[in-house]
Parts: structure tokens; C-alpha cells; sequence
């Protein structure tokens, strides 16, 4: 299942599990498997205590930054 869900990209529909924004990072927590979704915002206030304790830490807040695509005339 892990491998499913990593091989996945995040889309707009995957939401924050703190705030209810768009996610951009997936955590997989070692012990359960379990997996949390964060915006870029809480998963950088939840990283120092939580990254310790995953098996898998998929980060996209890369995109971000990317610029939008602009429709030619």
C-alpha cells in the first residue's frame, strides 16, 4: 500500500488534515502506516517532531513555486 500511495501525486482534492488546504506534503507514520496529509505551512510546524516517527515523508511544496502555464492567444 505504501508503495501506491508514494508513486501518487498530490492533487487538489487531497486536503490538510489541520486546516482543510491543499496538501503538499504526505507523511506515512512507521509504526501504524497510517498517512496524514499537510499543507506546506503545518507541515513545516509539525517536521521536527514528526519525521522521526515516518516511514515516508513525500513533500511537493516545491510546486508552489512553479508558474502557471499561459494559454496562448
Amino acid at each position: 500500500m505504501t508503495t501506491a500511495v508514494a508513486d501518487r501525486t498530490l492533487t487538489a482534492a487531497d486536503r490538510c488534515d489541520r486546516c482543510g488546504a491543499q496538501a503538499y506534503v504526505r507523511v506515512v507514520l512507521e509504526t501504524s502506516g497510517g498517512e496524514l496529509l499537510f499543507c506546506g505551512h503545518h507541515a513545516r510546524a509539525v517536521e521536527a517532531t514528526l519525521r522521526p516517527q515516518t516511514s515516508e515523508w513525500h513533500d511537493e511544496t516545491s510546486r508552489l513555486h512553479e508558474k502557471a502555464a499561459v494559454p496562448a492567444e
